[in-house]
């Protein structure tokens, strides 16, 4: 009785507009938040790609079909949304997408993303030492951020780049 009840709640709660959970006391209203937010993380919130060979599909569940296959392990994406083991992603480019939670890491990733040049300083000052120059589209690691800078790890070399190059961190967040 127990999981009828469960999946006719989760059948009504994703079809209803108002999202209601159906129990043995009556409906109970509950918010869209409740009802996709599973893993109980914010959304939207930056993850990455956990395996060179990750399937992007148009619904989540196995049965829809694949939109297209993402080929680089360690690529960020941003979750927007979740519905039980499964995360609603979007890109850099903006595509957006269904992806099993199993295939994400929450391993801290970005891409360079700054017309002009990204250099990798030893410090997190602009007058520290540059390191390397970073080109557009780099995927680095990403460590620690600040409000201004972040740690990243690219081409063999560790330095801090400048917040604002980067996509893959949000614009106040902070990470240690």
């Amino acid at each position: 009785m127990g999981r009828k009840i469960l999946k006719l709640s989760l059948i009504v709660s994703f079809l209803c507009v108002g999202h209601f959970i159906v129990s043995g006391r009556g409906a109970i209203a509950q918010s869209s938040e409740d009802v996709f937010n599973h893993s109980g993380l914010s959304i939207p919130r930056f993850v990455s790609l956990r395996s060179n060979k990750v399937f992007v599909r148009t619904g989540p569940a196995l049965r829809y079909p694949i939109k297209w296959v993402y080929t680089k392990e360690g690529l960020p994406v941003e979750v927007i949304q979740e519905f039980d083991t499964w995360r609603q992603v979007r890109d850099k480019d903006g595509d957006e997408g269904w992806i099993h939670s199993s295939l994400l890491s929450g391993k801290r990733s970005g891409i360079i993303d700054s017309e002009l040049d990204v250099f990798l300083h030893k410090k997190y000052d602009p007058t520290s030492k540059k390191l390397a120059r970073i080109e557009k589209g780099a995927l680095v690691k990403i460590g620690e951020c600040n409000l201004f800078w972040c740690q990243v790890e690219a081409g063999g070399f560790s330095g801090w780049v400048e917040r604002k190059s980067l996509w893959g961190v949000y614009e106040t967040e902070e990470l240690h």
